[in-house]
């Protein structure tokens, strides 16, 4: 049998020059939070691994993590897809239907047993047996313990997958379930949100490719690179909530200025991901900077944490400072201590100044 190409051997096939190769895999490095001097280790994993096999599931869902993958810019989707990876499998892209799609999926699964990715886009029906949530004829539940029993790891995309979504809001008359809750013995990693970022997606895939392990994760099983931090620790929106500045209500003067949305019910203090700082659609934008706050849509049973638009009355990691109420009295009490200080410094400097200046005059 002959033996695959590896990525590299693929790529230049397809066209690409050298240079082209190595800016894609510094920018790996850079998405997976690598240091620089780990960009040659990426090089040589992807100058000698073939591409790796992905089969791609989409169940109970609304196709907005797939829309968020291929809006992805650094890099294009379509090398990542063409090149990178061998998408074997999914509903959504793949020009295959019906036996013919079928047939790729089984060839994959036979001829790559423990070697493919699977993801899986939505959550998984298990109530009235799965009927839900049914492909060629097959339950959700089914097929993807099947596929799951010969991966080498399995990745949640959206909080569907990763914690149920919209779906497993209560009262869950389908009885959706998150994949971790009916999968075990395989390596899973959560990819959150709705939808979760296009270049997170790609990061997280090509650091599995390049290194042959999962990347590190948090205690719920998402990628540290992009949900170590707070959307509220990287909000350029921040500054205002420091100063006690808040928007009161929708398209006053204070959202026009741009001011924090915490008492509008933005859940940035207690969601955790990267969209501060990567953005969607190539880093063009994010809730936020639209306008709108923050839903929290990365953490588990968002929603059902309360209505989208009543402001958290505490949240942990700030100590006395719990509330915006008492951040922006703390602000400006602060404010109101150092203007006074200065003052009074300024007024004792000056004071030291005129009484030296008076000694000198009256001495001969």
């Amino acid at each position: 049998m002959l033996t695959p190409p590896t990525i590299w051997e693929h790529a230049a096939l397809l066209g690409h020059s050298r240079r082209d190769f190595l800016k894609f895999c510094s920018w790996l490095a850079a998405a997976a939070g690598l240091e620089s001097s780990q960009v040659g280790q990426v090089v040589h994993a992807l100058e000698t691994k073939p591409r790796l096999p992905v089969v791609w599931f989409h169940f109970q869902e609304c196709t907005c993590c797939s829309e968020s993958f291929i809006r992805s810019s650094h890099p294009i989707v379509s090398d990542v897809i063409l090149d990178k990876i061998s998408l074997d499998y999914t509903e959504t892209l793949q020009a295959a239907a019906g036996h013919q799609a079928e047939k790729a999926l089984h060839d994959t699964m036979t001829k790559y047993r423990g070697q493919y990715l699977m993801l899986v886009e939505g959550s998984i029906p298990t109530g009235a047996d799965g009927a839900y949530c049914c492909i060629g004829g097959r339950t959700a539940l089914d097929i993807c313990q099947e596929a799951a029993e010969g991966a080498k790891a399995i990745i949640g995309w959206g909080s569907c997958a990763s914690n149920g979504c919209i779906q497993a809001a209560k009262p869950n008359p389908t009885g959706a379930t998150p994949i971790h809750k009916l999968i075990t013995g395989k390596p899973i990693i959560k990819v959150p949100g709705c939808p979760p970022i296009g270049e997170v997606m790609a990061a997280t895939v090509v650091h599995l490719l390049a290194f042959d392990t999962i990347p590190k994760l948090d205690r719920v099983g998402r990628p540290l690179a992009f949900y170590s931090r707070r959307v509220h620790d990287t909000c350029y929106r921040r500054p205002n909530y420091d100063a006690g500045l808040f928007v009161e209500s929708w398209d006053d003067d204070n959202a026009r200025k741009g001011y924090c949305l915490y008492k509008m019910g933005c859940r940035g203090p207690s969601t955790y991901n990267a969209c501060a700082v990567t953005g969607w659609n190539g880093g063009t934008s994010f809730p936020i900077r639209s306008g709108h706050g923050c839903i929290g849509c990365s953490e588990e049973n968002f929603w059902d944490n309360g209505p989208f638009y009543n402001r958290l009355t505490n949240f942990p990691g700030f100590g006395i400072e719990q509330t915006a109420d008492k951040v922006g009295l703390a602000a400006a009490t602060v404010t109101a201590v150092g203007i006074g200080a200065h003052v009074a410094l300024t007024a004792a400097r000056k004071s030291g100044v005129i009484g030296e200046q008076e000694r000198d005059a009256r001495q001969p």
